[in-house]
């Protein structure tokens, strides 16, 4: 053990600070200009043997430890007194010998490039050693020192550090990035070694570190953040200190980092500082907000590193919860979701089970047991009450959950006391688990369904207990006079909902439980009080039962018919007059248009009745909802249904009784369920829908905005279906221009957000499709899209960012059609950019330039025609040989708008730099190739262009349009010159005949067996191009 702190000293630090005058020249081209090398002096043993020490660090990581305590040892025999006899060179070195020959071996890292791994080898070694030896020095000092917490403690190995960062912190402003980058990586190193710096230290690395934070180099900011990370853990709230002189606010260590994280263009460097940075209430939002964020390592780091290392996911609040989960599992990244699922059924699961103990990188060392308690914790955790309704996110969790925990498959059990005293959370449990076994790939999980799921009798036992307890709790909540507290019926309907899921996915071969079934969901269904959303999902189960051929179709209708004469016969008997008792389902039906509130209240007036003006208010407004009730049921039973309309009876009665009455009805909110339901029974006659395309039309125009969005659906559903009604060659042109006209209207930016996010997905699916072909409506959506008004639309903005490019590169008609509006679109889109403000944010003209060109380039084609297919010698397909007549399309548009009489200067600079980005090839028509040619030599005459830039756009593609001719010249020439001279040849064969004729016999069978084998390869090739057409 070493003896106390030695009190020579052999050398001075300024002597170790000094810079050389002369370096020696050898050592000249090793360091940056930078960096300042210390007076290297004579050779020593010391020196040689800390060289050699750094020497084998600088080669593996495997003896850094070894190496460490050899180092140290050599500082134990510069730095304290003997405990042993010593040779005469040990006695003569000291504290500042040892410094200075570390410091040198410190200095000659700094030139080292971030592409050697030596650099970093030795940055872990010495980091790895100051650490060792502060705690070294640390045990050695007295009881009394080392409780002082007032001033930092002298030690050999602190002042070493000091030492080595008064060197490293000027070269934190060097020119040279290499050094700047060393350095800021050793004091990063280093403050993340120590347990702790001296003051003065601490603001200069602070002061220092926050100008690299601003580095223009990613790779230094890096480095900054790391070190920061550290620092800011330390930083006390009130610690408002500047920076440096630079004008820095002095809003905090921790601000600025934050701000950093969240605004860094480097994706690194948010990453760093997401691993490094506190975890604390203040910093946790921040943190959490990178599950969004653009890297998608960033968002896996999140997941797979920060998440699992914050301590019980509990402490988060549930809207948190649900999020990170909800972005996790539906990032587009598959190695995200593969983390946050591991995470949701590893440690999430574990917090719940609470007996886990968490390894130093936050994964668990080993897996408590399953726990069906723990898993219905963590189901309640994430409210899966609400999260698995709709598009919530608890359906994909516990698909995850089950994939990766085989054993919690195999220990769940599914027991009769399990379905007698369901919770929302267990009865998930089950449906989760049928799902994720139904959904299996190839059966494999059929047997733990057999084995765990009840038959269909007992599960319809199961649903029939449950169903009855929510119609008792929504009868009395409905019997309670007003201001009585109602009693909880959500958590009821959310069990009833998931068995009844339950039910849609059994295997109904059983041919006693699918009676059992089929006549439980027939009650059920003919129940006035069942919400809607468990109506829909019993409609969608009778449907399953029913089979899917015609006969099944026919008896699901007739099925879901009898109940909804049911619901309504039932409800209005005591409210209904007693001479009206025995009419039928039509007759009460249709006499709803002349049974509504208004002429209710105006009859009661009129026979001065004011007593029952209540009384018949009431009674309509239950018969709205009755009939409200009956109309869900029928569009439930539309929706599931696929036959044609006039083959069914049951639809036609439906139709004629139900429907049509509702469509006309006084009653707003019937009148909107009706035209649903007549929306969808066009869907399945065409004849129904033509009759009725005006009436949507209508409604549309003069509807509300609800109304309005209705409306698009349903057109685009009929027209998706009956696409003849506008696409046929024979359509009437009025009713065409009428649904075009409501398209372009919903387009405007005068309509509210949702009617132009719906018309505009309704109509590029509709445009993908062929269905509608115009080039007005096109061209308002490239408009549209390139609209500032319209960012704010992210549902516009994302559908027509998909819809674009994927129109024109699927056919060549549609990009040809966006060839035609090109140079329409730049004109207004010109026009816009004057009328705009220099403040708004607005796509510049060049860029939607790049972007027409780019759309209509023939190359990105995913299917060439026949015209754009050559063959090469191995007969294999030639890519190269495009058709590029589109982009010569495009230039003709371009040439004429920049030579017409209106154009602008700017349109016009627009226009012609487009051309020096088109396609251009001999595999084109000659003559358009020469037409547009001859238009740009036109062009050029005239000077259209009238600066630098447009001139040589304009010479430039005249010359690449010369060239291409001479190509396509030269070929055709090839083509016809073997035919050319055999022309010849008869012509002197002719001349000859007359002299001799038998030898012109002969002359003439032989060339014609020539020219025979001449014209054969390019029948051939001509042949060969036709079949591969």
């Amino acid at each position: 053990m070493p003896g106390r702190v030695s009190s020579k000293n052999a050398a001075t630090l300024r002597a170790a600070q000094k810079p050389s005058s002369q370096p020696p020249k050898s050592r000249r081209t090793t360091a940056s200009s930078t960096v300042i090398l210390p007076d290297e002096g004579p050779s020593s043993s010391l020196r040689a043997r800390i060289c050699a020490i750094f020497s084998d660090a600088q080669r593996s990581t495997a003896t850094h430890r070894k190496l460490a305590v050899s180092l140290r040892k050599i500082q134990e025999e510069c730095c304290y007194e003997p405990t042993r006899e010593q040779s005469q060179d040990e006695r003569s070195f000291g504290e500042d010998d040892f410094i200075v020959e570390t410091a040198r071996c410190v200095i000659r890292l700094m030139g080292v490039k971030k592409s050697e791994g030596a650099g970093d080898r030795i940055v872990r070694f010495l980091g790895m050693f100051l650490r060792r030896a502060n705690d070294k020095d640390a045990a050695l000092m007295p009881e009394a020192d080392a409780e002082n917490t007032q001033t930092f403690p002298e030690t050999p190995s602190t002042r070493l550090t000091s030492h080595i960062l008064s060197i490293l912190l000027p070269l934190l402003a060097s020119k040279e990035k290499v050094v700047r980058y060393r350095a800021t990586q050793l004091v990063a190193h280093i403050i993340n070694s120590l347990d702790s710096v001296d003051d003065d230290s601490y603001h200069l690395i602070r002061t220092g570190l926050l100008k690299r934070v601003r580095d223009k180099e990613p790779m230094i900011r890096v480095q900054a953040v790391l070190g920061l990370g550290r620092l800011a853990g330390n930083e006390g709230d009130g610690d408002q200190e500047d920076a440096d002189s630079d004008n820095d606010d002095a809003s905090g260590l921790l601000n600025r980092l934050l701000e950093v994280l969240q605004n860094d263009p480097s994706a690194d460097v948010r990453r760093s500082l997401l691993l490094n940075l506190p975890l604390a209430p203040k910093t946790l939002p921040f943190l959490l907000e990178r599950a969004r964020d653009v890297d998608s390592a960033t968002r896996r780091a999140l997941y797979s590193r920060l998440l699992p290392a914050l301590g019980d996911f509990r402490h988060l609040s549930l809207s948190m919860r649900e999020k990170l989960l909800r972005w996790g599992l539906r990032d587009r990244d598959e190695n995200v979701r593969r983390a946050t699922g591991k995470l949701f059924r590893e440690r999430w699961i574990e917090d719940c089970v609470g007996s886990t103990e968490v390894a130093e990188e936050g994964t668990t060392q080993q897996a408590a047991p399953p726990s069906l308690d723990a898993l219905l914790e963590l189901l309640e955790r994430i409210d899966v009450v609400n999260s698995s309704a709709g598009n919530g996110i608890a359906n994909e969790a516990m698909k995850e959950f089950w994939l990766g925990r085989p054993d919690y498959r195999d220990a769940i059990s599914f027991d009769d006391p399990f379905w007698d005293h369901l919770t929302p959370e267990s009865v998930f449990v089950a449906r989760s688990f049928n799902d994720f076994c139904k959904e299996a790939e190839d059966g494999k999980y059929e047997a733990l369904i057999e084995e765990k799921m009840p038959e269909v009798m007992k599960l319809a036992f199961f649903l029939q207990k449950y169903t009855n307890d929510l119609i008792r709790q929504i009868q009395y909540n409905n019997a309670l006079s007003e201001g009585e507290p109602e009693g909880d019926t959500v958590e009821k309907e959310f069990i009833v909902e998931q068995l009844l899921h339950v039910a849609k996915a059994l295997d109904y071969s059983d041919e006693i439980g699918r009676r059992k079934m089929f006549a439980l969901l027939r009650e059920t269904l003919a129940i006035a009080e069942l919400p809607e959303d468990i109506t829909k999902l019993v409609v969608d189960a009778l449907r399953g039962i029913c089979g899917s051929e015609a006969a099944g179709e026919r008896e699901f209708c007739g099925i879901v018919l009898e109940a909804v004469a049911e619901v309504h016969d039932n409800v209005l008997t005591d409210d209904l007059p007693a001479d009206n008792e025995d009419e039928s389902f039509h007759s009460a039906r249709s006499e709803l248009s002349d049974m509504t509130p208004i002429k209710a209240r105006s009859g009661t007036k009129e026979n001065g009745v004011d007593d029952n003006s209540e009384t018949d208010e009431g009674k309509a407004i239950r018969e709205i909802m009755i009939n409200m009730k009956c109309l869900h049921i029928a569009q439930c039973m539309l929706e599931n249904v696929e036959g044609d309309l006039q083959q069914n009876i049951h639809l036609v009665t439906m139709l004629n009784n139900l429907v049509v009455p509702a469509v006309r009805s006084h009653e707003a909110p019937i009148r909107e369920r009706g035209l649903l339901c007549l929306g969808l029974c066009c869907l399945l006659d065409k004849a129904l829908a033509e009759e009725n395309l005006t009436l949507f039309l209508h409604c549309f125009t003069k509807g509300h905005d609800a109304l309005q969005v209705s409306a698009l659906h349903i057109l685009s559903d009929i027209l998706t279906v009956h696409s003849n009604l506008v696409a046929a060659d024979n359509v009437d042109p009025a009713l065409q221009k009428s649904v075009y006209k409501i398209f372009s209207k919903g387009l405007k930016a005068s309509a509210t957000p949702e009617v132009q996010s719906s018309a505009t997905t309704a109509l590029c699916k509709l445009m993908l499709t062929s269905v509608i072909r115009d080039e007005d409506l096109l061209k308002q959506l490239v408009t549209l899209f390139f609209d500032p008004a319209a960012k704010d639309n992210a549902a516009v903005t994302q559908a027509l960012s998909y819809f674009l490019p994927v129109f024109c590169h699927s056919k060549r008609e549609n990009m040809e059609m966006m060839a035609a509006i090109a140079a329409n679109v730049v004109h207004s889109q010109v026009n816009l950019a004057d009328e705009m403000d220099d403040e708004e944010d607005a796509i510049g003209v060049n860029m939607v330039g790049n972007m027409l060109v780019d759309w209509t380039d023939p190359r990105k084609l995913v299917i060439q025609d026949a015209g754009s297919i050559r063959w090469d010698e191995a007969g294999g397909q030639d890519a190269t040989a495009v058709n590029g007549d589109i982009h010569l399309a495009l230039a003709d548009s371009l040439l004429e708008r920049a030579m017409a009489h209106g154009c602008s200067k700017d349109e016009r600079k627009v226009l012609l730099t487009m051309l020096g980005k088109l396609y251009i090839t001999s595999n084109s028509s000659t003559e358009k190739l020469q037409g547009i040619s001859d238009l740009v030599a036109e062009a050029i005459d005239a000077k259209v262009a009238t600066d630098a830039t447009t001139k040589n756009a304009l010479n430039k593609y005249h010359l690449a349009l010369t060239k291409v001719l001479g190509e396509a010249h030269s070929a055709r020439s090839t083509i016809e010159d073997q035919p050319v001279e055999a022309t010849v040849a008869d012509n002197e064969t002719k001349m000859e005949e007359e002299s001799e004729v038998d030898n012109t016999r002969m002359q003439v069978d032989e060339e014609q067996a020539v020219l025979g084998a001449q014209d054969s390869p390019l029948e051939e090739l001509l042949d060969d191009e036709d079949e591969g057409s």
